[in-house]
């Protein structure tokens, strides 16, 4: 899969592991990606349950609507380790591996040492969701194997004795916009965890986008249109894209569109615009 159609995966989604009988509705949801969490979702008496189970996770993956992947624990740490050995060992592989905790790039080449094989090589996406790791941002979308970047406010938030509203997140979810785009990962911004509050969860999609995030994880599948819909270009951003795009193939180096003047940054966006638009009519895997 390109670098292109990664940053069209706009809706996430996870399940716990332990339940089995939200696989397929998680994998039927709409979503883009769908998970099944080994981490914050499973208590740690039943961890070694959870990772023995997730595998049925993956039954019929060439046939899913969506990319299906797996959140394990933080490598650094027992469970994670354990997760690792368990899926070298699953007849059916992950198509995304996000691996949480991420502070180094060398989190991302462990993971990689591990999985990758001859004829296996998942996405691995970081998940950046603490101080020392926003730091560390220029180093780890330097890994060789990362596909991506996720932002994750609950557990940034805590760190820093903070809030999670937009305010408090704006430095953090810059720096993690900014970063991926400087490697030409896809972003993938936290969810939004009011469920109840549709209309809230769209300012902070609209928001997310406007910094270059390309998509955003939800925590129910209620919320996953909205999502959809705010990261899928508009009929009218594709117009004005392609009125853009036509000026430049006419040979103008600087013009007008629309009463905009326009250049070279801006055939640049239009022409993403249309690609992003455009792979959304390819499956997603």
């Amino acid at each position: 899969m390109s670098t292109l159609l990664l940053r069209s995966t706009w809706a996430w989604i996870s399940v716990p592991a332990p339940a089995v009988n939200r696989y397929d509705t998680a994998k039927t949801s709409g979503a883009h990606v769908a998970l099944v969490d080994l981490e914050d979702s499973v208590a740690p008496a039943k961890k070694q349950h959870a990772r023995t189970i997730a595998e049925r996770f993956f039954d019929n993956q060439a046939t899913s609507p969506c990319l299906l992947g797996v959140r394990m624990n933080a490598p650094v740490l027992l469970d994670g380790i354990k997760d690792l050995a368990a899926m070298s060992g699953w007849g059916a592989k992950p198509a995304v591996v996000l691996v949480p905790k991420v502070e180094s790039a060398r989190d991302i080449e462990l993971v990689a040492g591990v999985l990758d094989t001859a004829d296996y090589r998942p996405f691995l996406f970081a998940l950046i969701e603490t101080p020392r790791a926003i730091e560390k941002l220029p180093s780890i979308v330097r890994a060789p194997r990362i596909s991506g970047l996720v932002f994750g406010t609950a557990d940034y938030a805590a760190a820093l004795g903070c809030g999670m509203g937009w305010e408090p997140m704006l430095h953090a979810r810059s720096v993690v916009a900014n970063s991926a785009a400087s490697a030409g990962l896809a972003a993938i911004d936290s969810p939004y965890f009011q469920m109840d509050d549709p209309d809230g969860l769209r300012v902070e999609a609209e928001r997310a986008k406007a910094l270059g995030f390309h998509g955003k994880g939800a925590i129910h599948t209620g919320q996953l249109p909205v999502i959809t819909e705010l990261f899928t270009p508009s009929q009218e951003e594709i117009a004005h894209a392609r009125a853009v795009v036509a000026a430049q193939d006419s040979g103008n180096n600087i013009t007008s569109v629309g009463g905009q003047m326009v250049g070279r940054p801006f055939f640049t966006m239009a022409r993403s615009v249309l690609e992003a638009a455009g792979t959304r009519e390819e499956p997603a895997r």
